[in-house]
């Protein structure tokens, strides 16, 4: 079903469904009137004698530049070719469809002055999937994602080079031609309103933000199973330990981790008087913390995101009222720092999930599992260099939670003296998801074969929520064994983890399962096995 641009604005969800997975756009005729009607201010303005920045003078430093009327279609054209000076690897298609999907949001607001025929034309590059191609580097936030927006523009005017809806490389002109399209071309103003925006570094928020939704509550898996397979408690899950620092995401964590550990067998066990063990480490008592602002973040990035996703970013603007006015509006701090945040959270949480996968390998600490779980310690490695994989991943991650917007080099002859890096924090923050993803689905393997492996020795069964995820992992990765060729398990781990399998199987079982006692805080703490001060 398509999805209408111009009524409300768009929810992540809807950006995701247009940029990732081809939903077909449609204009409301509201929008077209908007649209229309302060164009009509914008052509009277330009043939004002005072001059009006974007419509009869130059851009940014060339501000104060006087374009004579024969001129302004000149101005336009050279203005996008001019700033259409990406370089580096292609940026992915979803991220430039999500591009193009919110400067056309942008548009149907009518407070840019663009024709109607622009809106229309990138709704068209959206449904013939005509994808413009864009370099990784270009953009410094501002005003917006100059770079990256030219080339779309430069597209939607049949020059440049696209992906044709095949994947394959060709001329902007040929595309259109194909698709039925004429070339626009642009008028007094249009050209600033197809290039002044957030637009890009707003699409690779929205797209993280869906992402890492499934994500952190796979991480909660994860941890739940992490808990399990060493061992650990699920006292510490309690709800009424919760409510005493109510944090919205503790509290959602620890309930998903005491749902997924519901009824294990395994748990109960160890559940008894004669337990010495007074408390986990942090990596497995502190898992709710941690995860818990994950998800609070990832709520304040969505805030951000929700209000900019409602926003008309261009620069000038024509307000309700009909004026047309210079403004900061395309300066992208607000989702720069969102970005930034989220990276930081990104970084933590793989860092936490690396911690637990460390603990299964080591005698010390893994409570009487072999050594790297391996078949025969000495012979075989186990999950040994896994765990390398996850320490140059992670390390990785904190560097790249090191803030972008912090940055900035000014431009524009000092016009542009203060710029955001968003697109930047935006780039980074991308790979640092699919960091995390594979982080997450190491520890969830690692735990799979812990729980065989603890399940056999013990003679008890797992909880039914995490023998659904060891089940659905064993359909495509063999049990504990010999040692194999790993890299594939991990590749298959890893697209079970982002197609959200693992979860599903998790949650299915879960809700089907037989309801369990709930985790409690234990009134009095048994004597401790080691000297020295519990921590």
């Amino acid at each position: 079903m398509p999805i209408t641009i111009g009524e409300t604005p768009l929810t992540t969800a809807q950006v995701a469904a247009v940029a990732r997975h081809g939903a077909p756009v449609t204009l409301s005729p509201a929008a077209l009137d908007r649209m229309a009607a302060t164009r009509a201010i914008i052509e009277a303005l330009a043939d004002d004698p005072v001059p009006h920045y974007g419509i009869s003078t130059g851009f940014g430093a060339l501000a104060t530049t006087s374009i004579p009327p024969e001129r302004r279609t000149d101005l336009q054209r050279a203005l996008v070719r001019s700033h259409a000076a990406s370089s580096g690897a292609e940026v992915e298609t979803e991220v430039v469809r999500a591009t193009v999907l919110l400067r056309l949001q942008t548009l149907a607001t009518g407070r840019t002055g663009a024709r109607p025929e622009l809106a229309e034309q990138y709704a068209a590059l959206l449904n013939a999937h005509i994808t413009p191609i864009v370099g990784e580097y270009g953009s410094l936030g501002c005003s917006g994602d100059l770079a990256p927006l030219a080339h779309i523009a430069l597209a939607a005017m049949g020059e440049g080079e696209v992906r044709d809806a095949a994947g394959a490389r060709i001329p902007a002109a040929e595309a259109l031609e194909a698709a039925g399209l004429a070339p626009l071309t642009l008028r007094e103003k249009e050209g600033l309103a197809l290039i002044n925006g957030t637009d890009g570094m707003l699409g690779m928020l929205a797209l993280a933000l869906e992402d890492l939704t499934a994500l952190i509550d796979t991480a909660d898996l994860a941890a739940a199973m992490s808990i399990e397979a060493l061992l650990g408690t699920d006292a510490v899950l309690a709800d009424d330990l919760q409510v005493l620092r109510p944090h919205p995401g503790q509290a959602r964590s620890a309930a998903a981790m005491r749902d997924f550990l519901a009824g294990s067998a395994i748990v109960a066990s160890h559940r008894t008087d004669d337990c010495t063990r007074v408390q986990d480490a942090y990596s497995l008592r502190c898992a709710p913390q941690v995860h818990g602002a994950a998800r609070d973040t990832l709520d304040f990035a969505a805030t951000v995101a929700a209000r900019e996703l409602a926003s008309a970013v261009d620069n000038p603007v024509v307000t309700p009222d009909g004026r047309v006015e210079s403004n900061g509006n395309f300066h992208g701090a607000p989702v720069a720092y969102a970005l930034d945040f989220v990276a930081i959270a990104v970084a933590d949480l793989a860092s936490m999930s690396e911690r637990r996968t460390d603990r299964f390998l080591d005698v010390a600490r893994n409570q009487g599992l072999p050594p790297f779980l391996a078949h025969d310690p000495g012979v075989d490695s186990g999950h040994m260099i896994a765990q390398y994989t996850q320490a140059g991943i992670v390390s990785e991650l904190k560097r790249l939670a090191a803030p972008a917007s912090v940055d900035s080099i000014p431009s524009s002859a000092m016009q542009e003296d203060h710029v955001s890096m968003g697109w930047a924090a935006g780039r980074k923050l991308r790979r640092a998801v699919d960091g995390l993803a594979r982080v997450v689905a190491i520890e969830l393997l690692t735990a799979a074969r812990a729980l065989d492996l603890r399940s056999a020795a013990l003679g008890v069964a797992p909880a039914a929520a995490t023998a659904a995820v060891v089940a659905r992992l064993r359909a495509d990765v063999p049990g504990p064994g010999p040692d194999r060729y790993l890299a594939p398990e991990i590749d298959a781990a890893h697209r079970l983890v982002v197609a959200g399998e693992l979860f599903a199987a998790a949650r299915a079982a879960s809700a089907t399962a037989p309801a369990a006692a709930p985790a409690t805080a234990p009134t009095t703490a048994p004597t401790p096995l080691t000297t020295g001060a519990p921590r």
